[in-house]
């Protein structure tokens, strides 16, 4: 294939799809990374796309992501709440994965009082809150350190995650809608969140109301791959969060809504028309399921 015709299957398929990385491309043209990497180059050139690192997207449209000490002071007391009803599903002895993130941090916190717990995790931060547990096994994953969250990601983290089994993954993310799942601005962390997904039995999404129904550029876990979701209950004013809350629902999702109004210390309520879910013993909470 010449190069002419390369760069405009590559640019097609940019146009396409908003973003590709380069291994994608080259898997499609057929070619090397580094001829894959020269053509982008050459496009983003011409103003036609974009780079970024891993691949390519579209020129301008998409908004910058708020690193990690922006995110920290977001929405404090809801992640916190949303981590101690998190933790209470995991038992003794448990192995489980937990990806990069200000909510997976704070349950991070939580699971270091969990015995004999295993945690696999691509996040610094993670590892950093359960590094003194003494009966807390941690295992990182290989990778490249994105320092905008303090996580490893790249091919590195994705292939040591390659035959392991756990119980349960624990992901946050960038935005979370009904119609295409849990989503994340960045390609590359997208990408290690799908590893850890393929790497669990069962997916649960930590998400506070700021995220219910944000779409933004690249899936991690469609709607139908979450089993549970953890949340909080979204202001009466924020009609589209509740929508989005009914209709992952209404899909199947087990929804758990942490700090409710009026919920006594411990419990859960729900967002009318959600699932209401009370917690009992460690692992059993929520097993009511959705409405």
């Amino acid at each position: 294939m010449f190069a002419a015709e390369r760069r405009q299957l590559i640019l097609e398929m940019v146009r396409a799809n908003g973003a590709v990385s380069l291994r994608e491309l080259a898997r499609v043209v057929q070619t090397s990374e580094v001829t894959v990497r020269r053509d982008v180059r050459a496009l983003e050139a011409e103003g036609l796309l974009d780079r970024r690192h891993g691949g390519a997207v579209l020129p301008g449209g998409f908004s910058r992501e708020s690193g990690f000490p922006h995110k920290a002071h977001l929405a404090t007391a809801e992640k916190s709440a949303i981590a101690d009803v998190a933790a209470g599903l995991v038992e003794e002895g448990e192995a489980v994965v937990v990806g990069a993130g200000t909510t997976t941090q704070e349950l991070a916190r939580r699971l270091a009082r969990v015995p004999g717990l295993t945690v696999v995790t691509n996040s610094l931060l993670v590892a950093q809150a359960l590094a003194h547990a003494n009966r807390v096994e941690v295992v990182m994953t290989g990778g490249t350190l994105r320092g905008a969250d303090y996580a490893l990601v790249g091919s590195g983290a994705e292939q040591s995650l390659q035959g392991l089994r756990v119980s349960r993954a624990f992901l946050s993310g960038s935005g979370l809608t009904a119609e295409r799942g849990l989503s994340t601005s960045n390609m590359l962390s997208a990408s290690v969140d799908r590893a850890l997904v393929q790497a669990a039995a069962e997916v649960v999404v930590l998400a506070d109301h700021t995220k219910l129904g944000v779409d933004t550029m690249f899936q991690t876990v469609p709607p139908e791959a979450i089993a549970r979701l953890v949340t909080d209950e979204p202001p009466p004013h924020k009609d589209r969060a509740a929508a989005e809350l009914q209709a992952l629902a209404d899909q199947g999702v087990q929804i758990t809504v942490a700090g409710a109004a009026g919920a006594p210390s411990g419990a859960v309520g729900a967002v009318p028309g959600t699932a209401v879910a009370h917690p009992g013993p460690a692992g059993a909470a929520g097993q009511g399921g959705p409405a």
